[in-house]
């Protein structure tokens, strides 16, 4: 277990495949400049395997001593603990801190490398005496050796208090979610986006576009290889006021975003709006070679329909502009299915130490999964015809 400093960058990369949140320098910026460490309850100890040398798997991995900023919400789990005088903190968290998109977490060439990333994240949970270890936004490929990975029988020692066997292991639970994202089906321009949606869900979209006009607002999109000094300093002044208005402070820094532009330009986009020529609401996204995934926002000035047009209606041009086959426009949101974003399935997977709790959470997720399958069937579509329900590409904001 490690800091992402000490492993090799190129190799680190060539696991975590073109998926911005898992680049070595997009993890590294979080703990270099202090987003992410013990002071804050977020440790890395990021699992490594390595043969002859050579880093052949890995897991972000991370000691929580809460839950801010996971966005797979367990609050209830450790009021549990707590009011039956156990300890739910520390537990172990592979995820990517502060950003709620799937993608790779088992960063391996096989199966079996992610079977042993499992079996080692377990045995540190249970060697470290934590009560439990989470898997958090994970895609199909991981999904395979979460549920086969192969766990020795459980017996009495299983039991509260008893010294567990080596290697004996309850399995991990699984924990459905959904989020809201949108699915290009070959747009050729926002114009043939807008027609295959419902009559009252276009025009209201055009409405507002005509008002934010009628305003003096424009929009524009900077890129971050051709961003400027200005441009970053009127993102973090609204990232910034955003949590100010809730009474809190940024999760992400200056120094953060700085880093960023400095290591990882071609995967960052700024949405800027400009109201008569000056810069009112900022969005930042960043963006693979399939994927633009809204991350944060803010407004220095409240604008009727600014928000929706600047988080989601620009991200959806830009995405068709660009060819990209999805955007993710940030966990949660109802509200983001009439601007044309679909209920898309998240996956979580939990172990805990406890078979009392286990049993009692099990029992939960059982419920829990029939209720939002209910209610992702239950939400009426923003389209005329539906569009297809999945992405080409299985992989992957708090908005």
């Amino acid at each position: 277990m490690t800091n992402i400093a000490e492993l090799p960058a190129d190799s680190w990369n060539a696991l975590a495949g073109d998926s911005p949140f898992l680049q070595h320098a997009f993890l590294h910026a979080l703990e270099a400049t202090g987003c992410v460490g013990p002071d804050i309850g977020w440790e890395p100890v990021h699992l490594a395997l390595f043969r002859n040398g050579h880093l052949d798997a890995a897991m972000p991995l991370y000691v929580k001593h809460h839950s801010w900023g996971e966005f797979v919400f367990d609050w209830a789990w450790a009021d549990a603990y707590r009011r039956h005088g156990l300890n739910y903190y520390p537990k172990l968290v592979c995820c990517v801190p502060f950003s709620p998109v799937p993608g790779p977490r088992l960063l391996a060439k096989n199966d079996a490398d992610r079977t042993t990333l499992i079996q080692a994240a377990l045995k540190l949970t249970r060697d470290l005496g934590f009560s439990s270890f989470h898997i958090l936004f994970p895609t199909t490929p991981d999904h395979a050796a979460l549920e086969a990975t192969p766990l020795a029988p459980l017996g009495d020692s299983d039991l509260l208090g008893a010294e567990p066997p080596a290697r004996s292991y309850a399995p991990l639970m699984h924990r459905s979610g959904f989020q809201f994202h949108w699915n290009n089906v070959g747009y050729n321009s926002f114009d043939d986006f807008l027609m295959a949606m419902t009559h009252d869900k276009r025009k209201k979209i055009r409405q507002e576009r005509k008002k934010l006009a009628h305003l003096g607002v424009t929009f524009r999109w900077v890129d971050g290889a051709e961003s400027t000094d200005a441009d970053w300093e009127h993102f973090y002044r609204c990232y910034a006021d955003t949590y100010a208005r809730h009474r809190s402070e940024p999760h992400l820094n200056r120094a953060f975003f700085a880093g960023l532009r400095a290591t990882l330009p071609d995967n960052l986009v700024l949405i800027i709006a400009d109201k008569d020529g000056e810069p009112v609401a900022c969005s930042f996204c960043m963006k693979d070679g399939q994927r633009l995934y809204g991350r944060h926002w803010g407004t220095l000035e409240y604008v009727p329909g600014l928000h929706f047009e600047t988080c989601y209606q620009q991200g959806i041009e830009y995405a068709i502009a660009h060819g990209l086959s999805v955007f993710e426009g940030g966990a949660q949101g109802e509200h983001k299915l009439a601007r044309g974003l679909v209920p898309t399935a998240t996956h979580s997977w939990h172990w805990l130490e406890n078979a009392e709790f286990r049993e009692a959470v099990d029992r939960f997720l059982e419920r829990e999964t029939d209720a939002i399958g209910h209610y992702m069937d239950e939400l009426d579509g923003p389209f005329r015809r539906e569009p297809p329900a999945a992405a080409p590409k299985d992989s992957s904001s708090d908005r």
